[in-house]
């Protein structure tokens, strides 16, 4: 019989998932606000495995208080940058959370892009079928590093073929881990995920014009340049230097090459934009196998009612 992925009485959860530069963060709060009042909060918890970061606010597009609008936010600030921080602690946060609001009455909006934190807990992974060691992760970053990539591909494709052919060969951070799990556990694929134990909505935000989606893209870009992030990751270079695993988040490395003059201003932009479109694919990829998500295009529509309609509908569930 599979085991409860949170023991404890789990909230209405409303999931809103989706590539990069979609428009999540800003639905969540409004469907916060329209969900909760006083008798039933409705708070979300960030899905954003870059938005732990104490400092890393304006590269993550952690949302401001401004932005927040009252509504609590869990998962943000956490950390600091140069301390680790692995899908087991954000489910140990997010359940935390969620026993906070299933006790009083309320209801959780699980959003981000950070697709194995919301399979994690919305589909309630056993994450003791995928082990981790953080000396052996040390050990196989230093071997990365020295190695590079392609050899740690060939070692994970000779030691576990069948955990290779599901990874993201071309991710250096999925390579590592899927050759951390399967020197700890073996190849094989792990048990099937338990579910989560209560009411659950599945939402997407994705838009169907690619170009249009590029120019969102740009656009977050410019407003990041232009409000901040230069001096922000001087400030974290100044503190941590470059090395960091939190730093290689896209629009870090940009902002230290324009910062030591190898980028300008449009180059800049260039190549974020590109980082973020390719990150955005490899997005679209992984949640084309999540099943039961309710897809809405945020260019064509305003999202919030149809939002709120399967909301609503997990609520009286």
């Amino acid at each position: 019989m599979a085991r409860a992925p949170i023991p404890i009485p789990a909230p209405p959860l409303v999931v809103l998932a989706g590539p990069t530069a979609t428009g999540k963060t800003a639905l969540a709060v409004r469907l916060a606000l329209a969900l909760g009042d006083d008798e039933r909060p409705a708070e979300v918890i960030s899905a954003d495995s870059r938005q732990v970061y104490r400092g890393m606010d304006v590269g993550t597009a952690k949302p401001t208080r401004a932005e927040r609008r009252g509504v609590v936010h869990h998962g943000l600030d956490l950390v600091e940058p140069d301390e680790p921080f692995s899908v087991h602690d954000f489910v140990r946060h997010a359940r935390a959370a969620l026993a906070s609001l299933a006790a009083r009455g309320g209801v959780a909006i699980l959003a981000g892009g950070t697709g194995l934190w919301l399979r994690a807990v919305a589909s309630g992974l056993d994450l003791d079928a995928t082990p981790h060691d953080a000396a052996l992760r040390a050990r196989l970053d230093a071997d990365l590093a020295a190695d590079g990539l392609t050899a740690l591909v060939a070692r994970l494709r000779t030691l576990a073929p069948t955990l290779a052919a599901r990874t993201d060969l071309a991710n250096p951070r999925r390579v590592v881990r899927a050759l951390e799990v399967a020197t700890l556990r073996g190849d094989g694929l792990p048990p099937p995920p338990a579910g989560y134990p209560g009411a659950v909505a599945r939402i997407g935000l994705d838009l169907a014009d690619r170009a249009e989606h590029r120019r969102w893209i740009e656009g977050r870009a410019l407003g990041q340049l232009d409000g901040g992030l230069p001096d922000e990751a001087a400030r974290l270079r100044a503190r941590y230097g470059e090395g960091l695993r939190s730093l290689s988040a896209i629009g870090y490395r940009e902002a230290f090459d324009l910062l030591d003059g190898r980028l300008d201003r449009e180059g800049f932009l260039t190549v974020n934009v590109a980082r973020n479109a390719a990150f955005a694919r490899r997005q679209r990829t992984w949640f084309r196998a999540e099943e039961g998500i309710a897809w809405l295009d945020p260019s064509a529509d305003d999202p919030l009612d149809a939002s709120l309609a399967l909301a609503r509908l997990c609520l009286s569930a």
